[in-house]
């Protein structure tokens, strides 16, 4: 089975809505879009962004809005989805997201920036 799996990081999905982003997503029709930094809780969203014909919708977001975020836009249902690690401490930035199909396991992170820092910890 062959299948588009596409990756973004949109910087904001509403400010990437409002430059054609639905126009865009009905055009290229991919079967698996991976969205990171949406800045976006899922109910600030417009129900075309939540829901575009076709598609399952899945999302992880921070705590605090904003910030961070990631969502997934998928054709196939996937058997289970999972929200973060399952950590209290990595899991307030809405960074992660992983999707099971039948033949793989989908992971869409959004890593935090690498700058070296002259803090350690």
């Amino acid at each position: 089975m062959k299948l588009e799996l596409l990756s973004w990081n949109v910087n904001g999905i509403r400010a990437v809505e409002k430059k054609g982003f639905l126009d865009w997503l009905e055009k290229r029709k991919p079967d698996v879009l991976c969205l990171q930094e949406t800045k976006a809780h899922p109910d600030q969203l417009s129900e075309a962004l939540k829901g575009p014909k076709g598609y399952h919708t899945f999302w992880n977001q921070a705590e605090r809005k904003g910030y961070s975020g990631v969502g997934v836009y998928s054709r196939r249902k996937p058997l289970t989805v999972l929200s973060g690690m399952e950590h209290k401490l990595f899991d307030a930035e809405g960074r992660v997201l992983t999707l099971e199909y039948p033949e793989f396991f989908l992971f869409n992170v959004y890593f935090p920036n690498g700058k070296s820092s002259e803090n350690t910890h």
